[in-house]
């Protein structure tokens, strides 16, 4: 859509789905717009003061035009309808993805972690072509994640767990926003999207200076926070071992079965109580409020790392 003014580019897979809904949604309107304004206009002009049009003949009150009208633009808004929910469940059903992101929020950057240890702040590098999951998480307050180019929009709420995924299919640098209003530095909340060739990015990555990995951050932390000294083969607390959890189905005390997601991970760091697994006493205690969000991607990469390969669903 380079031909509009103000509006931005085409950037992704799923940029071309939201334009299409986007401007039929706006052809819709703007016929509905233009036949009713346009009979304003006729009756007006028509049937003014002082014109000679015949007023002798009124028409007789009718409900075919009143039913046909309503019809033709209830069908059409549930065409369009059907159309954005399909386009809804495929934007935010994450298919498996070739990489997978981490995405803190924090008054006022966006900080982003690599599987491999990088990161950035207020900057994102991707490879074009590649399906690309964010794990999304918040520190202070609301924040939205935005990049316009690729059409995808996603809320950050505190205390919660969000994700996110694109695609993009064109090279070049787009902008990265917070379209939530998150206090006084919010304007400065911008970030750059990088999309680079797969060679090209597998260089930036490699010329990243690094240490420990995403997970073995994790494991360090997995000590630091005593969560070894309950799960693990050689602990005298009976508590359920972590191996192969991640991506399997949990059944929990209550008699919910729950899968394993980076949600119900989180879930039971912070909220033990609620998803405690059957067959084990209520013991661990909550660790809401004491573990930093960047520190739970950390610990979450570091559980998901002792899980047996497994599709995501």
């Amino acid at each position: 859509m380079a031909w509009l003014p103000f509006w931005p580019p085409n950037a992704s897979i799923t940029a071309s789905r939201v334009d299409d809904i986007t401007f039929g949604e706006l052809g819709l309107v703007t016929i509905i717009l233009l036949l009713v304004f346009g009979m304003m206009l006729t009756f007006v002009i028509r049937y003014r003061r002082g014109s000679r049009a015949d007023r002798s003949h009124r028409a007789a009150k009718t409900w075919y035009f009143e039913i046909g009208w309503t019809s033709a633009t209830l069908f059409a808004f549930l065409v369009l309808f059907a159309f954005g929910a399909r386009a809804y469940l495929y934007l935010y059903q994450s298919p498996k993805s070739d990489i997978e992101l981490y995405v803190v929020g924090k008054q006022w950057m966006w900080k982003i972690q690599y599987p491999g240890g990088q990161r950035e702040i207020d900057s994102l590098h991707v490879p074009l072509g590649k399906s690309v999951r964010l794990l999304l998480g918040s520190e202070d307050v609301i924040h939205s994640f935005y990049i316009p180019a690729f059409r995808v929009k996603h809320d950050v709420v505190p205390g919660s767990f969000e994700t996110l995924w694109f695609k993009a299919d064109k090279l070049g640098d787009y902008p990265l926003e917070c379209s939530e209003f998150c206090g006084t530095g919010h304007a400065n909340m911008i970030g750059t999207v990088h999309v680079l060739t797969p060679a090209a990015y597998t260089r930036w990555l490699s010329s990243q200076s690094v240490g420990d990995t995403l997970a073995q951050q994790g494991a360090g932390l997995f000590r630091q926070y005593g969560c070894s000294g309950c799960h693990s083969a050689r602990s005298t607390i009976h508590a359920p071992l972590l191996d192969g959890v991640y991506g399997s189905y949990q059944h929990m005390a209550d008699g919910r079965t729950l899968f394993a997601d980076e949600r119900y991970i989180r879930d039971c760091i912070l909220l033990p109580a609620s998803e405690r697994v059957a067959g084990y006493p209520p013991v661990m205690p909550s660790f809401s409020g004491q573990i930093p969000e960047e520190n739970l991607m950390k610990l979450i990469a570091y559980i998901k790392s002792l899980a047996k390969a497994k599709e995501y669903p």
